[in-house]
């Protein structure tokens, strides 16, 4: 029945000759596991498959999942580049495979060890004492730094392919930081919305069971329940830094950044809003180099002082430990079969790609006899095969292209050279305009140390070339990135990370609160409603600009002197100032991904598009004053989002701190300038549009705007959610519910501060609050910010 169906799908499925492919066995024939998907497939018109394929763009979309294209010295947010369908294996297979994958797994456990132990492996001969030497990711100062929890390596990915003879091969070792377990959830929720109808009983292997083992044994190695597992990250501009987000969110673990931790007396603490919490578990996603300035990297800005010396003194759990780097080695991999041999005594399951380092005279003479089947690149280069640098050239370009004698480069550069045999990828089919087409592949396998030994996840993720060129394989050249369905024979059950429920119900209350992210989530509330401030003032100018006809010059120019202290230029129809302050308040949500919702994030980023495709060609008048109202109601949007989706918890109440007091001293600003007797004619209306409370006032007063109702609506009524003194009552209310507002039973300097100015707003008059009283409060509101500072932040 497959075959009779799916003939015209297949039709114009040619792969290369002499290559092994995923979907077709060496006869040609369709493979067993590949049955129920092309069935499927082969009954779609071309409108249903893009209706399919555009369900799984809009997942990945509405979630936010991007990577970071680098090059050039700059780096951009680029789409997800998912590849539609899915590499299907059979579970059999797989477990062949995860067999390799654990042994593997033991034996860069036992070279780890002796590399920063006995080093046997060299004093043997097993391993070229320049090799390790010479190689920037040994760190000397961890020599003999034997790890807390007895193991080096606790987490691995490996780039597997298939030969033309159907086997599989280890292409690198990815053992430093190795990323892309997040995003191989993601690629499976995507597909399974790509193929919702035949993924729930596919009998598709589910990935939750590996995480959930990863994450118990990771709490497993805390010293105590009341400490803490953090995953560090480089920060925001690192290329992966959304897997970094998305699986602290998953697995319920902190995202720290290196000036969340402080090293101090052998000890790693994280800095809260509650003082510092200890920490003894870090999930490492930076480079090793960088983890340390003063003992590593000195120039690294991205590490923590005086984290080597927590983990000589045994305070710390660092997964992986600090130098596993040095294994992913390109030239290591020559060496590798000899050392199972002597460290296993048997073969490798699983074997790596042929690779010959050329620092040896014999390994010289047999690269230089068969260079046209070689790859040749930098020994100690942590890329594999496919990801090739510049210095890389496959042999046959070299005999073509360079002008280099060979004989020569070998003799004098070849200890800082290895050859890898060129070899073919097997492809897999990948949609192209509507239509199945072979592209080369590689599958990434991730594998996590457990109580019971490594496990291995039954998938992982696939990378797809763009072409039939297999140097075309990483997102960072324009591949793309498909899910690996394992497939058994039998119903798989449903799977989460939830543990069986035991014992009552016991409802857990969100953790601890970085300072680094509450002060995220303070300025991301002030940059949000400073912003808000600014659009409507420019909305106002445009609004009497176009009512006028220019012709209240007065006060249109002390708006625009006003909106210049702002640094907003009221002469650009989209001041480049906006733009900066949603950027900012952008960048400040990008920094705490993993606790912001996904909706939030993507109201956000609808905002930010927003502005930027604006046109710089909008008249001034009524047209820039309708883009300013549209650009209101998606702020409005985002606010409402966050208002009613936040719990209410320690972050919740700085993003509310942080906008309250950034409304307070706009509107203080705002009445200190046109709020005045001596005033321009307009500047009360102005103040109260702005103010959006011009309904309220006609209501409540039968009278035009004077001095008095303005005061008293926008500075004394505790019920205008735009007035100051709402916004000091909502600050006081916040203040009183964080952690030290009092302390030994005296009150923070934060709260003497808020209790005097709420007391001084509560017994005023608007006959009391002159020039002078408006500018009296800016000045208390900027003591409240720094004290709130120095308090919580700093």
């Amino acid at each position: 029945m497959a075959s009779v169906k799916t003939s015209t799908l297949l039709k114009s499925y040619a792969p290369p000759r002499g290559v092994a492919d995923e979907l077709l066995d060496m006869d040609g024939k369709l493979r067993p596991v590949w049955w129920p998907l092309i069935d499927l497939l082969s009954r779609q018109t071309p409108e249903a498959l893009a209706a399919r394929t555009a369900a799984g763009d809009q997942y990945l979309n509405d979630a936010g999942v991007y990577f970071r294209q680098l090059g050039d010295g700059n780096s951009s947010e680029r789409t997800w580049p998912l590849s539609h369908i899915p590499v299907m294996l059979d579970q059999a297979e797989w477990k062949q495979v995860s067999q390799g994958i654990v042994q593997r797994a033991e034996l860069l456990e036992m070279v780890m060890a002796d590399l920063y132990g006995p080093a046997s492996l060299v004093h043997e001969g097993l391993l070229p004492p320049d090799l390790i030497a010479r190689n920037p990711e040994w760190l000397r100062p961890m020599v003999n730094v034997a790890p807390r929890s007895g193991h080096y390596l606790h987490f691995l990915a490996f780039e597997i392919g298939r030969s033309p003879d159907g086997t599989w091969f280890v292409l690198g070792d990815r053992t430093q930081a190795p990323s892309g377990s997040g995003f191989a959830l993601e690629n499976r929720v995507a597909t399974s919305r790509v193929f919702s109808d035949l993924y729930p009983n596919a009998n598709v292997e589910r990935l939750a069971g590996f995480f959930r083992a990863f994450r118990d044994a990771l709490n497993g190695l805390r010293v105590s329940d009341d400490q803490r597992v953090g995953i560090l990250t480089p920060g925001p501009q690192t290329d992966t830094y959304f897997e970094h987000a998305y699986i602290a969110r998953y697995l319920g673990f902190a995202l720290l950044e290196s000036g969340d931790l402080k090293a101090e007396a052998g000890n790693v603490s994280i800095r809260t809003i509650a003082g510092q919490q200890p920490v003894s578990v870090l999930w490492r996603r930076l480079d090793a180099r960088f983890a340390d300035p003063l003992e590593l990297d000195e120039g690294s800005a991205l590490g923590t002082p005086g984290l080597v010396s927590a983990l000589r003194e045994g305070a710390l759990t660092m997964v992986n430990a600090l130098g596993s780097g040095v294994l992913e080695s390109r030239a290591l991999l020559a060496f590798m079969p000899r050392i199972a041999e002597k460290l296993l005594r048997q073969p490798l399951l699983l074997p790596n790609i042929a690779t010959w380092w050329c620092g040896q005279a014999q390994e010289r003479a047999y690269v230089r006899e068969n260079l046209d089947r070689m790859m040749i690149g930098p020994a100690l280069s942590q890329r594999q095969p496919f990801d090739l640098e510049p210095s890389s050239w496959f042999g046959r370009s070299f005999l073509e292209e360079s002008d280099k004698n060979v004989d020569d480069w070998l003799e004098r550069e070849g200890d800082r050279l290895v050859a890898q045999e060129a070899v073919t990828l097997s492809t897999t089919p990948a949609l192209s305009e509507g239509r199945l087409v072979p592209r080369p592949m590689t599958v990434r396998v991730f594998a996590a140390r457990t109580p019971d030994g490594w496990t291995v996840m039954p998938g992982g993720y696939a990378r797809i070339g763009k072409s039939e060129d297999p140097r075309a394989l990483s997102m960072q050249s324009g591949g793309s990135v498909a899910d690996v369905w394992v497939v058994g024979q039998k119903p798989v059950q449903v799977d989460s990370l939830a543990p069986p429920a035991t014992g009552p119900f016991t409802r857990r209350m969100p953790g601890f609160l970085p300072s680094r992210a509450a002060d995220n989530l303070f300025w991301l509330g002030r940059y949000v409603e400073r912003a808000e401030f600014v659009i409507r003032e420019i909305r106002a100018y445009h609004k009497r600009l176009s009512e006028s006809g220019g012709t209240d010059l007065q006060l249109l120019e002390d708006l625009a002197v006003f909106l210049e202290a702002y640094g907003t230029e009221v002469t650009e129809p989209v001041p480049q100032n906006l733009r900066d302050l949603i950027q900012s308040a952008k960048n400040c949500a990008a920094r705490i991904r993993d606790r912001f919702s996904i909706d939030g994030w993507s109201a956000l980023s609808d905002l930010s598009r927003s502005v930027e495709a604006m046109s710089g060609n909008a008249l001034p008048g009524e047209e820039v004053a309708r883009s300013m109202t549209l650009l209101l109601r998606k702020l409005a949007g985002f606010s409402g989002l966050v208002h009613e989706n936040m719990f209410r918890f320690m972050g919740w109440r700085f993003l509310t701190i942080g906008r309250a007091l950034e409304r307070a001293d706009s509107m203080a600003a705002l009445l200190e300038t046109f709020a005045t007797e001596e005033g321009t004619s307009g500047g009360f209306d102005l103040a109260v549009e702005v103010g959006d409370s011009v309904m309220t006032h006609q209501r409540r007063y039968s009278i035009q705007t004077n001095r008095n109702t303005v005061i008293d609506l926008l500075v004394l009524d505790h019920l205008n959610p735009r007035s100051i003194l709402f916004q000091i009552e909502q600050i006081k209310t916040q203040n009183e519910a964080l952690p030290l507002s009092e302390h030994h039973g005296r009150v923070s300097q934060l709260t003497r501060l808020v209790v005097q100015l709420h007391s001084d707003l509560t017994t005023a008059t608007p006959e009391e609050i002159d020039t002078a009283a408006l500018r009296d409060i800016r000045s208390q509101i900027a003591a409240m910010s720094d004290a709130l500072d120095q308090q919580y932040l700093s």
